[in-house]
């Protein structure tokens, strides 16, 4: 028997019975990062703590960027020679890596709605394990200029744009994230993979960089995370050096696809499962094509140059309990909750340390275990770095898209095309 609850960007499920980690150690690496509702909810670390940790990483604290509670203000100075905002979208260049994941077909598909000229970067085969061949790829990625293409190799990226025939590059949208997480693969993608993309970007001329971040990564304690704000100060460092250069950081908080996985359970009527009491992790979701139409507008809006922007969906930020009543409210039944422990996750986080020391293959296991107990201390909300405390006045919505539509509709369609796909570890 297991016990399965989520966090907005992954689901963990864990064997309820210690024998049976006992009996079998690779049970301790079933942790399924998958669709279901919502953030897993304990603070492991004080405010006091992150105050501590603030001021000794500068990673916390990047230059040029700042938060507030509605929007983001101007950088004191603007990046010259940028040409291209003054140019009719179809005459600027925009190329697109991660352009198959998840959120980077929606990015994509805005791009060609409003016009601009797209430079898709695909694999020959992508999507869920590589299911998808190119006429399939072509077909999804419809409007853009596909070129195939790897992007953890720089020289096989630059060679292939080359051979595709570009000739320059405005802007350079990276949609990149690691699969699942693990050590090895959060360092590639999600650090590796993506300066390849501004390295060669560059090369062609791109004077813009929009990046698809997390706003998770306020407070880092995970691999992905280090990864990503590496990259972050990296970007930030070149805009500091190129005055005609710049970014856009795009942090954006829980997507509905994850707060969906428990839909059908309750539906068939199963109880709401969720960590202590439900109350201590909140988010404000975000559905993907509000969050592809924020992206795109870094590529041209000049309010959101150099400029760190976390971002959630419209209304009220949802904690696990709220986001529960409003499920058993939707579907007229008498709300069921299952609360589980949160020692459950230091039991099974403990144990995957241990052995790891012994078998080092569990290395990602263990840091999934991690991800899974991160997940269930953080909400997905600014951090307010004064207070040590997440702030739903200071996280900035944006959108129309609300997660009860998004219940209603999986309600009556089911939640096919939300799988997370890749990201499943099981």
């Amino acid at each position: 028997m297991s016990i399965s609850t989520s966090s907005p960007c992954h689901t963990f499920s864990l064997a309820k019975s210690q024998d049976h980690f006992r009996s079998n150690p690779q049970n301790l690496s079933l942790i399924q990062v998958n669709p279901f509702p919502y953030t897993l909810p304990f603070h492991s670390c004080s405010s006091k703590l992150y105050k501590n940790f603030s001021k000794n990483n500068k990673l916390l604290q990047p230059t040029n960027a700042s938060i507030t509670s509605s929007s983001t203000s101007t950088v004191e100075k603007s990046p010259t020679n940028q040409a291209f905002r003054s140019k009719n979208p179809k005459d600027i260049n925009v190329l697109v890596v991660g352009s198959t994941g998840y959120i980077g077909k929606f990015v994509v598909k805005e791009l060609v709605k409003r016009g601009f000229n797209v430079i898709a970067v695909a694999r020959e085969k992508s999507g869920i394990k590589g299911k998808y061949g190119k006429e399939e790829t072509l077909s999804q990625l419809n409007g853009a200029n596909v070129c195939f293409s790897g992007v953890t190799d720089l020289d096989e990226l630059e060679r292939n744009l080359e051979n595709f025939g570009v000739g320059s590059i405005d802007v350079v949208v990276s949609c990149l994230a690691s699969r699942n997480g693990g050590i090895k693969d959060s360092w590639l993608i999600d650090y590796e993979a993506t300066k390849n993309s501004l390295t060669a970007g560059r090369k062609f001329g791109a004077v813009h960089f929009v990046l698809l971040s997390a706003i998770c990564v306020q407070k880092p304690l995970l691999e992905f995370q280090r990864a990503k704000l590496k990259f972050e100060a990296e970007l930030m460092q070149e805009a500091e050096k190129d005055e005609g250069f710049s970014y856009s950081i795009v942090r954006p908080t829980a997507f509905f696809k994850s707060l969906g996985g428990q839909v059908e359970l309750v539906k068939d009527g199963k109880p709401y499962v969720m960590f202590g009491d439900g109350k201590l992790c909140a988010c404000k979701p975000m559905s993907e094509p509000d969050l592809a139409s924020f992206i795109v507008d870094s590529v041209l809006h000049e309010d959101k140059i150099n400029q760190v922007l976390p971002i959630g969906g419209p209304g009220k930020a949802l904690t696990p309990l709220e986001q529960g009543e409003m499920l058993f409210k939707l579907l007229g039944k008498e709300p069921k909750f299952i609360k589980v422990p949160i020692e459950i996750m230091d039991f099974a986080i403990g144990v995957l340390d241990f052995l790891v020391k012994v078998f080092p293959s569990l290395e990602d296991a263990a840091e999934f275990g991690k991800i899974g107990r991160y997940y269930a201390a953080e909400s997905m909300l600014v951090l307010d770095p004064e207070t040590g405390d997440y702030s739903a006045e200071k996280t900035p919505s944006y959108g129309r898209d609300t997660l009860e539509e998004f219940f209603q509709k999986v309600l009556t369609e089911g939640m096919a095309g939300q799988e997370l796909g890749d990201q499943t570890l099981i």
